[in-house]
């Protein structure tokens, strides 16, 4: 028996499994169970499944979006017989929704990246800090702008450590990009104050903590420039698509020049009250009017996707947090987690790893640290691989002398190692909820 939600989402109709026996004339005490109910053998407990969350409340608003483009003829969103719009909306209003001035769509999370990096100036001899534990993007941007990663270790938050991030600044560094990982932020107060102090910008990469908060402020809008990713895992999903948010009026020009083969259309000087910059060489990363539909559609959804699936971590980590010892995941601001999954520590890899494989075999959605990559110990970062042998990120008497490898991130390592990490569906029920509690509490006693 699935476990699925009642009510109405979209176009499905969703029961729950104590619903259905129920409305079956079925109880508990007819198959002479006692409560909960829910407690089969290991063997016959169906996987829970939180999937993607986007997905989960696709309806009529998309697929009516869809089609004004479709009718309009006009899928390029400066032009077409008709009166493209989708792209603009989404921007306005997703700078209001972040309490921004400016906001550009994009066509990754990756492109916004690289349009931030621009924005902010940063090239050949800079220095960019950069969590040792995040996206291929964040560490690619760097290298694409001809710029040198410095890897900063993550901590318990599992986002970088602002210890840690004061510890790797040099005279050469230009930005932190501080990303705000797996549905939860960064403790921003330390690193904003170590940054204003040194000089240092600071990029905000919200790609997978999309309408998260940090004491009231949604994020990306902190710092000095802030991206988003839409892609399938994402808060809100158009399949693929980006956004980059900023209140600096040139950091935005220049990125919107970059992402616009470096031109300003007047869109966007109206928005900034004119041209400051002169053109120069750029890529093309121009959201398109169906995609813009898609995301102008979701957008409105984003606050209750978050509460839905905050109420259900929330459940869960309440029914877990009395257990002997637990160390769950730090939250520098619990209440702007998004949710996404509930984290807690145990002593070594090998009780992790034991805790996960007796967790999956009670059908709980359970893993190490998953959306992300240990940098510094990839084959290519370690050979400082880059699109050319005399690409300047490596090519400096820094960039010579730099050495990635597990010597340069060891504490990241070590939380990586300690960590399990288990999904939280939007749309789980609270027999769900507390078969995920009653699981973790078995398998922690029975492994601690």
């Amino acid at each position: 028996m699935s476990y699925k939600k009642e009510g109405e989402t979209g176009h499905h109709r969703f029961i729950s499994r104590r619903g259905f026996m129920a409305q079956s004339g079925l109880t508990a005490a007819a198959f002479g169970l006692a409560p909960p109910f829910w407690r089969e053998s290991s063997a016959d407990l169906p996987e829970l499944k939180p999937g993607f969350v986007a997905p989960q409340y696709y309806g009529s608003e998309e697929e009516n979006a869809l089609l004004e483009v479709l009718e309009s003829g006009s899928p390029f969103r400066y032009y077409g017989p008709g009166t493209p719009d989708k792209v603009k909306s989404f921007e306005d209003a997703s700078a209001n929704y972040m309490g921004t001035l400016y906001a550009l769509g994009v066509t990754s999370g990756t492109a916004a990246l690289d349009c931030a990096i621009t924005g902010l100036g940063i090239g050949p001899g800079d220095e960019v800090i950069v969590p040792a534990y995040t996206w291929w993007s964040d560490y690619t941007c760097v290298v694409q702008a001809g710029a040198l990663p410095v890897f900063a270790d993550i901590d318990r938050s599992l986002c970088v450590d602002p210890e840690d991030f004061a510890r790797k600044i040099t005279s050469r560094t230009k930005a932190l990009i501080a990303v705000h990982l797996l549905g939860g932020p960064c403790d921003m107060d330390p690193i904003l104050e170590t940054a204003r102090k040194r000089g240092i910008k600071i990029l905000e990469d919200a790609a997978q903590c999309v309408g998260g908060s940090y004491h009231g402020r949604k994020l990306g809008s902190i710092g000095d420039v802030g991206i988003y990713s839409f892609q399938l895992h994402k808060m809100i999903s158009s399949g693929a698509g980006g956004a980059l948010v900023s209140r600096d009026p040139e950091i935005f020009e220049r990125a919107v020049r970059f992402h616009d083969m470096g031109g300003l259309r007047d869109v966007f000087r109206d928005r900034i009250g004119g041209e400051h910059l002169s053109r120069f060489a750029g890529e093309n990363f121009r959201m398109s009017e169906f995609t813009g539909a898609v995301l102008g559609a979701q957008l409105p959804k984003l606050d209750t996707m978050i509460r839905e699936l905050r109420e259900n971590a929330g459940a869960v980590r309440e029914g877990i947090k009395g257990l002997p010892g637990i160390r769950m995941r730090k939250r520098p601001d619990p209440e702007g987690d998004n949710g996404y999954a509930i984290y807690f520590e145990l002593g070594n890899k090998q009780l992790r790893d034991r805790c996960i494989s007796e967790l999956r075999t009670r059908g709980i959605p359970t893993s190490t640290l998953t959306g992300s990559i240990l940098l510094p110990i990839r084959e290519s970062v370690i050979n400082k691989q880059a699109r050319h042998p005399s690409w300047p990120s490596f090519n400096s008497p820094e960039g010579k002398a730099i050495r990635y490898g597990p010597d340069s991130c060891r504490q990241t390592l070590e939380v990586f190692d300690r960590f399990v990490q288990v999904r939280i569906g939007p749309k789980y029920t609270e027999a769900m909820n507390d078969r995920i509690v009653d699981s973790i509490r078995e398998v922690y006693t029975l492994v601690t």
